[in-house]
């Protein structure tokens, strides 16, 4: 595939400054850049890049103005980070061969609804009373259980697990081997110490244009449903335990663990690594950092760090401390040291 210049800056509205013929057929970093190559400047740590690349095309700021004389053709936009990521879409579009139609060998159960323009891979399971949508992708080796609804347009890739019960939105995106309402950690012990499992009878909801990571679980409810919110996108190895819900468009990094019956509000970010404990409420905009264990409620727009966690500034000024605390032992010593002397 191979694109000007010009018909880039067609896709983006951008201007063009240098030459408008420019032929690239790929992508590049603007370090790696060379010539046929498509790149962009977003960090300004990288702008002495430009005039040393040998990539063809390069998307920058309106505002950018080179400093010395360069040979990349400048296409200048709004913002030219989101505007190599609207290109990266168009990219992937156009790599894309649309498969169509299901595959042999593969299961399928009774009273299954099958939308238009569907994709069923090979040794893929239905089970009964599954409702499929439109232009649905259902990749090799997948399962999906007996009552499952999967929305128009949402594709899911290898290896992923919907258990019975289960609702998937619309425009949605299941990565390889993520699995959707296995059972919650639910478990009694008796006076014996002897632990007895609970039945797990919910399901998990996830609504429109989520993307859930590979090795992702969200696990079903023990009553009613674990709900993923519109537009949430969940990192890969995230483990989301039963009766969690999670608000719209909030984003999650990866091997973060929430525990049972936790809110966590819209519009949150949560760094990788973090642990969440169970029933308790993160409000809305709250900002998390990676390695963080919540232990209590967090209200709206706090940005938290720690284990357990403090407020973000709190936890700076006192890893600052902890840092010196060795200079600051012996410092302490010489004064009760100056101090006994002095008696």
């Amino acid at each position: 595939m191979k694109f000007t210049a010009n018909q880039i800056a067609e896709i983006l509205n951008g201007e063009i400054v240098g030459n408008s013929e420019a032929v690239v057929s790929k992508l590049s970093k603007i370090e790696e850049g060379e010539e046929g190559s498509l790149t962009f400047l977003s960090n300004p740590k990288y702008t002495n890049y430009v005039h040393s690349s040998n990539a063809s095309v390069c998307i920058v700021n309106k505002d950018f103005e080179p400093k010395e004389n360069t040979s990349v053709t400048l296409i200048k936009v709004e913002d030219s980070y989101e505007a190599f990521s609207k290109l990266l879409g168009y990219y992937e579009e156009f790599k894309k061969t649309k498969k169509l139609g299901v595959e042999d060998p593969h299961f399928m159960g009774e009273d299954v609804s099958l939308g238009e323009d569907i994709y069923i891979g090979a040794f893929s399971y239905i089970g009964n009373n599954a409702k499929i949508g439109n232009k649905v992708s259902i990749h090799p080796n997948s399962y999906i259980g007996d009552n499952v609804e999967i929305g128009d347009n949402t594709v899911i890739y290898p290896g992923s697990k919907v258990f019975s019960d289960c609702i998937i939105g619309e425009n949605c995106v299941l990565h390889g081997g993520v699995i959707i309402g296995a059972d919650g950690f639910g478990f009694t012990p008796n006076d014996k110490g002897v632990f007895t499992k609970v039945p797990q009878t919910g399901n998990v909801i996830i609504e429109d244009d989520v993307d859930v990571g590979a090795a992702t679980t969200i696990d079903r409810a023990t009553l009613g449903s674990t709900i993923i919110r519109k537009g949430v996108k969940l990192d890969n190895q995230i483990q989301i335990a039963h009766n969690v819900e999670i608000g719209e468009h909030t984003a999650i990094a990866a091997q973060t663990g929430i525990a049972g019956s936790t809110r966590i509000g819209k519009h949150c970010i949560i760094g990788g690594q973090v642990g969440i404990v169970g029933h308790i409420k993160i409000g809305d905009h709250v900002r998390i950092q990676a390695q963080t264990g919540v232990g209590k409620n967090v209200k709206d727009g706090q940005a938290i760090q720690g284990s357990p966690a403090l407020g973000y500034s709190d936890f700076n000024k006192s890893y600052v401390h902890f840092r010196n605390l060795p200079k600051i032992v012996n410092q302490l010593n010489s004064i009760e040291k100056k101090i006994s002397k002095d008696e």
